[in-house]
């Protein structure tokens, strides 16, 4: 599992990367192998209010449906329209094409909140021995 060092991530298995004012949300390529074949994704109203560690969207695989949590404030600015066409792009390229949506922060403080590339990798090690 390799996770680009330039990008954030959460414990929920989201990733964040920084772009001026606004952030690019995804979800990890750990989260879409425990997910397995993402078959929907339910994308954000372009404008909705997101708030941290809240859902704002749900995935769907042949096995579960899974909420995607905020990793920051803000207001949903772009959606990966991509993905209503083609979800398995979540799969394929988690970290490029298969990006989420982005968000415009309402506090850029909420960054330094999430974790780095090497913290992330040692949440999921302890993750899978749990």
């Amino acid at each position: 599992m390799e996770n680009p060092k330039e990008l954030k991530y959460t414990k929920e298995h989201e990733w964040v990367k920084v772009e001026e004012d606004n952030v690019v949300i995804g979800v990890t390529d750990f989260a879409q192998h425990l997910l397995t074949d993402i078959v929907f994704v339910e994308l954000p109203e372009m404008g909705k209010e997101i708030e941290q560690g809240k859902p704002f969207m749900v995935i769907e695989s042949v096995k579960s449906v899974s909420d995607v949590y905020a990793s920051v404030s803000g207001k949903i600015s772009k959606v990966n329209e991509d993905l209503q066409d083609n979800s398995g792009l979540v799969n394929d390229d988690p970290f490029g094409r298969g990006w989420l949506v982005k968000v415009k922060i309402k506090d850029a403080k909420e960054i330094d909140k999430l974790m780095s590339a090497e913290e992330y990798e040692k949440f999921c090690k302890e993750e899978e021995n749990k």
